[in-house]
C-alpha cells in the first residue's frame, strides 16, 4: 500500500541527519558510484602514508572503512554533531579529531603530513594544503563537481545557470597549481540518481544544506507535495550527481 505524503514527510523531518551515513536512504534512493573506487584509493595510501590529514571528515564514516592508518592520523570538521561522530568512530582507530572551521587555516605546522585527503569539501584553501603538505606528499580527493544534482535543485529554487560555473575541475585543477602543487590526476564522472519517495527528498535537503539553501518543509510544503504527486504518477524523480578525483602532489 502507497504511503501518504504527510506520512513519508513526517518521517523524515524526524530522522537524525548527522554524520554522512546514509543508510536510512536504502530502498529509497540510488546513486551510481564513480569509477575510480576512492574508499579503495583511500585505503591504498593511507597504508602508504606516514602522517595524514582527512579534511572536513563528516562523521569519520569514510576515513573509519580504512583497514589501516598511519601511525598519525588526523581529521578535521566544522559542525559539532559531526565531530562527536567522528570522534567517537574514530578515536578508537588511533586518530586525532579537531575542530576547525571550514575554508580556515589548518591548525597545522608546516609539512606536517604526507598525505591530505578529503571526501567531497565544502570549500578548501589551496595554499593550506601545500603549506601541511611535505615535499613529495600527496593530496587525494573526491570532489562535488558543477551543476551536481541541479535537476532536483532547480525544481524547488528555479533556474540556477550560476550552478554550472561553480566547483568546474579545470577551475580547482588551476588553483591547485596556482597554490604550488603538482596535480598528476584530475577524472570526472556525471552520476544518475534515481528518488523513489518525498521522504527521501526531505531527508537529502535536511542533510546536505546547500542544495537548497534555507530548505524546510514548511517553507517548501506546496512543492513537496508537487513533487511527491510527480513521482505517483511518473515513478523515480532522476537528477545527476557530479564527482571529480583529484591527485596531486606537492614538488620534492
Amino acid at each position: 500500500m502507497d504511503r501518504s505524503f504527510e506520512d513519508l514527510v513526517a518521517e523524515a523531518e524526524a530522522v537524525d541527519v548527522d554524520g554522512w551515513d546514509f543508510s536510512w536512504l536504502e530502498g529509497r534512493a540510488t546513486e551510481e558510484r564513480p569509477p575510480w573506487g576512492y574508499s579503495r584509493m583511500l585505503a591504498e595510501h593511507l597504508a602508504r602514508a606516514d602522517a595524514s590529514l582527512d579534511v572536513q571528515t563528516g562523521g569519520g564514516e569514510v576515513l573509519a572503512e580504512a583497514p589501516v592508518v598511519p601511525r598519525l592520523a588526523v581529521a578535521t570538521e566544522s559542525f559539532p554533531p559531526n565531530l562527536a561522530k567522528a570522534t567517537a568512530l574514530l578515536h578508537p582507530r588511533g586518530v586525532a579529531v579537531v575542530a576547525a572551521p571550514d575554508g580556515s587555516p589548518l591548525p597545522f605546522a608546516d609539512g606536517a603530513f604526507d598525505l591530505v585527503t578529503s571526501r567531497h569539501p565544502i570549500s578548501l584553501r589551496w595554499e593550506e594544503i601545500t603549506r601541511v603538505l611535505r615535499p613529495g606528499g600527496t593530496y587525494l580527493a573526491q570532489h562535488v563537481g558543477p551543476a551536481s544534482v541541479l535537476e532536483l535543485t532547480e525544481f524547488f529554487l528555479g533556474p540556477r545557470p550560476e550552478a554550472r560555473r561553480d566547483r568546474r575541475p579545470d577551475d580547482e585543477a588551476a588553483a591547485a597549481r596556482a597554490a604550488g602543487l603538482e596535480v598528476a590526476e584530475v577524472r570526472t564522472a556525471r552520476l544518475r540518481v534515481e528518488i523513489h519517495d518525498v521522504g527521501a527528498v526531505v531527508y537529502l535537503l535536511r542533510k546536505l544544506v546547500w542544495w537548497v539553501p534555507g530548505f524546510t518543509v514548511a517553507a517548501y510544503r506546496d512543492r513537496l507535495r508537487d513533487l511527491h504527486e510527480l513521482v505517483e504518477r511518473d515513478g523515480p524523480f532522476v537528477t545527476h550527481s557530479t564527482r571529480h578525483l583529484i591527485r596531486a602532489h606537492r614538488p620534492a
